[in-house]
């Protein structure tokens, strides 16, 4: 049957899907996502199409141009499609056609995990493709954790809370890689954060 489905992958261990995702994943005409997310899925015999931050565009406007032409199409959102996912833009390109989304675990939610913190005690800010602005600096400071998603490295917005008068003893963590063998949480500071270097696949957590 003719249809996208927008499929959340979760965090990255395929331990982390669920039975729903890797079941329309496996079984779909065509695949696409990038290159981690597309090596989640070696079962499928499909075609396989692969998305990057240079393609991300063309590459959604084939995966609507293959349903279109009665193909079953998964589109791979690493986490969850609905946050900083491609939920959003594939929604712009989509037109008529038959849309699904399959929900997946976000990073967010395994950090909430790891750190135990209730998501009903917590903001939650995605700075994904936006970049760190003053927006940050009005949700940090009510009380409740902020769990930020970063545009890129976490070392950037803890130098930007610094420079803009927040602690730098204020107390914070990271999570990196998170569901990966490599996975490591580390409960710090703003300050020390400058002084480790992080991957990009982090979520962090201001308290």
């Amino acid at each position: 049957m003719a249809k996208l489905y927008v499929v959340g992958i979760g965090p990255g261990s395929p331990e982390y899907l669920t039975f729903k995702a890797k079941k329309v994943a496996d079984s779909a005409d065509v695949l696409v996502g990038n290159k981690r997310a597309l090596d989640i899925f070696p079962e499928n015999e499909g075609d396989k199409l692969e998305l990057d931050a240079g393609n991300m565009e063309s590459a959604l406007k084939a995966a609507v141009s293959k349903v279109q032409d009665g193909k079953s199409v998964a589109l791979l959102s690493t986490g969850d499609p609905g946050f900083s996912g491609v939920l959003k833009p594939i929604l712009k390109l989509s037109g008529k056609i038959d849309v699904e989304v399959i929900p997946g675990i976000s990073s967010i939610q395994l950090c909430s995990a790891r750190l135990q913190i209730p998501w009903d005690d917590a903001d939650l800010v995605t700075l994904h493709g936006k970049g760190v602005s003053n927006n940050i600096l009005d949700v940090i400071d009510n009380g409740k954790p902020t769990i930020i998603l970063p545009n890129f490295k976490v070392n950037e917005i803890a130098q930007f809370l610094i420079d803009n008068g927040v602690e730098p003893k204020r107390k914070a963590a990271v999570c990196e890689k998170l569901s990966y063998p490599e996975e490591k949480i580390v409960e710090t500071s703003l300050k020390q954060i400058l002084d480790e270097d992080f991957s990009y696949m982090c979520v962090m957590v201001l308290y």
